[in-house]
C-alpha cells in the first residue's frame, strides 16, 4: 500500500489554473527540499526564441572566423556583423537520429527534439526543448510560447515520412505539433486582445480550494502556520496591485505595457518580405511586453515552396534553389538572415538595466541540414544574445572533432540558463560546458 509519503513529491504544492504555490515547513506533512526558483525579481527575465528556415545555405559562404569585433563572417552571415560581439557560431553539431532517412521531413521532425521519429506516415517525435521551458514558465507570463510561421503546413508523405515533420520544428507532445501561428493579426490579437490574464486574478483565490482541503489535514499548529504564510502572500499581493496603481517601478518591469505598433491587417501578406517582418515584429513586441519569454519562428518549411520577387528570384521556388550554390541561392540566403539580424539590432536597442533586451535573450538560428544537398552530419547554427550575462560571446566553437557534439546538449545548457534543469533531454546527458 502507497504510503503518504510516497504520493508526495520533493516538494508539496497548492495548484491551481496555471499557479503553482510552494508550501512552507509543516510539521504534518514531509515538506522539504529546496525552492528552485531561479532569478532575482529585480532582474530582467531571460527570453528565448528559435528561428529555423529550411534546405541549409549556401555551402562556401555559411562560416565564421577570429573573435569579438574582430570575428569575420561569411556573406551569408554578413547582415549579423555589427552583433558579433553577442555572437555565438558553432561548428560541428548534429542529431544522430536525423541521419536515419536523408530527407527533408526525417531531417527536420527532430530538430528541436532529438528523438526518433516514426515513419510509414505515423506522427510521433517527442517534446522540443522550447515547448518543456514553455510549460515550466506556463504560470509567468499570459502566454506560454508563441509559434508563428511563414508558410504553410504540408500535408503529404515523402519516402514513407509524414511532411508534417518538414513544417514543425515545435512540437507541444510526442505525437502533436504545438499548431503553427501563420496569420500576423491573430498573432497580435493572442497577445493583446485576450485582457483577461492569469495576472488579473489573485494566486491564493486560484489555490483556494486546495488550502481548504489541506488545513482539515494538518495539526493545529500547522493551521497557524499555513494562515500566517497565506496571509504574507495576499499582503504581498495588495501591496503589488497598490504599486501597479501608482505606476512606481519596484523592481524590474517590461519596458511596454501596451504594444506600439498598430494591429496588422487580417489575412496573410501577400509579399514575403512583409510577412515575415511582422512576424520579427510581433516577436520582439512580446518579449517587450513580456507577454511570453519563449518564441520559435520557422521563416519558412524544410522543402520550401516559397519565392522572392522582391529578390528578383521569382524562377524557382525555394527548395529548388537550394540544389546548387548560385548567386541568387546566396541572396535568398541572406535575406533569411536578415531577420535575424533585424530581431537582434530592435532588442539591442531596447535598455533594461545594466543590459539590453538582447543581453537578456538567447536567439539561435539553424537549419536542418548544411547546404541544400541534404548532407546533416553537421548542422548550420548561430545563436546571438548572452543569456542575462550567462553566456560568454564573440566566439567561434568548433565540435566537430569532440566527443559532445549532439544538439541536444546545447539545448540542456540553454533550458538551464532559463530556469530549467534536466538530467537528459533526448539523445543527450551533457552539457556544452563551454556555453
Amino acid at each position: 500500500m502507497a504510503t503518504q509519503s510516497d504520493a508526495l513529491s520533493r516538494r508539496t504544492f497548492l495548484r491551481g489554473v496555471g499557479v503553482t504555490m510552494a508550501l512552507p515547513w509543516l510539521e504534518s506533512l514531509p515538506v522539504w527540499g529546496e525552492d528552485s526558483s531561479p532569478g532575482d525579481g529585480s532582474q530582467a527575465p531571460v527570453r528565448m526564441a528559435c528561428l529555423f528556415s529550411g534546405n541549409g545555405f549556401h555551402a562556401k559562404e555559411w562560416w565564421a572566423k577570429g573573435a569579438g569585433q574582430h570575428m569575420e563572417l561569411g556573406r551569408v552571415l554578413e547582415s549579423l556583423t555589427p552583433h558579433r560581439e553577442k555572437l555565438l557560431f558553432l561548428k560541428g553539431l548534429y542529431n544522430q537520429e536525423a541521419l536515419i532517412g536523408g530527407i527533408h521531413s526525417c531531417q527536420t521532425g527532430n530538430l528541436l527534439t532529438g528523438a526518433h521519429l516514426a515513419n510509414g506516415g505515423e506522427i510521433r517525435s517527442g517534446v522540443s526543448m522550447d515547448q518543456v521551458v514553455a510549460q515550466h514558465l506556463a504560470s509567468e507570463t499570459k502566454v506560454d510560447s508563441l509559434v508563428l510561421g511563414c508558410e504553410h503546413s504540408i500535408a503529404a508523405l515523402h519516402k514513407n515520412y509524414s511532411m508534417i515533420y518538414s513544417s514543425h520544428i515545435s512540437w507541444s507532445s510526442a505525437t502533436t505539433p504545438t499548431p503553427l501561428e501563420l496569420y500576423p493579426a491573430l498573432a497580435f490579437d493572442r497577445l493583446f486582445r485576450d485582457h483577461v490574464g492569469r495576472a488579473d486574478q489573485s494566486v491564493l483565490d486560484l489555490v483556494l480550494a486546495e488550502a481548504t482541503g489541506l488545513r482539515k489535514q494538518v495539526s493545529l499548529a500547522d493551521r497557524r502556520r499555513l494562515e500566517e504564510y497565506l496571509a504574507s502572500v495576499r499582503e504581498v499581493e495588495k501591496r503589488i496591485a497598490q504599486a501597479g496603481q501608482e505606476r512606481r517601478l519596484q523592481g524590474w518591469r517590461p519596458t511596454l505595457d501596451a504594444p506600439d505598433m498598430a494591429r496588422p491587417a487580417d489575412g496573410i501578406p501577400q509579399d514575403i518580405d512583409e510577412h515575415m517582418r511582422l512576424m520579427c515584429d510581433i516577436l520582439v513586441l512580446a518579449f517587450r511586453t513580456d507577454t511570453t519569454r519563449v518564441c520559435t519562428l520557422k521563416l519558412n518549411n524544410d522543402h520550401s515552396s516559397l519565392r522572392f520577387p522582391h529578390l528578383n528570384v521569382d524562377y524557382m521556388i525555394h527548395h529548388l534553389l537550394s540544389h546548387n550554390d548560385t548567386d541568387d541561392w546566396l541572396k535568398v540566403n541572406q535575406f533569411f538572415v536578415e531577420q535575424l539580424a533585424y530581431i537582434a539590432a530592435k532588442l539591442d536597442q531596447v535598455v533594461e538595466g545594466e543590459r539590453t533586451l538582447l543581453d537578456n535573450s538567447m536567439l539561435i538560428y539553424l537549419s536542418s541540414m548544411m547546404t541544400g544537398h541534404h548532407n546533416n552530419d553537421q548542422l548550420p547554427v548561430v545563436m546571438i544574445g548572452r543569456g542575462g550575462g550567462q553566456i560568454k560571446t564573440g566566439r567561434v566553437l568548433d565540435y566537430l572533432d569532440k566527443p559532445n557534439r549532439k544538439m541536444c546538449s546545447l539545448y540542456l545548457s540553454m533550458m538551464d540558463k532559463m530556469g530549467v534543469s534536466l538530467r537528459q533531454f533526448g539523445d543527450s546527458t551533457e552539457r556544452l560546458t563551454e556555453i
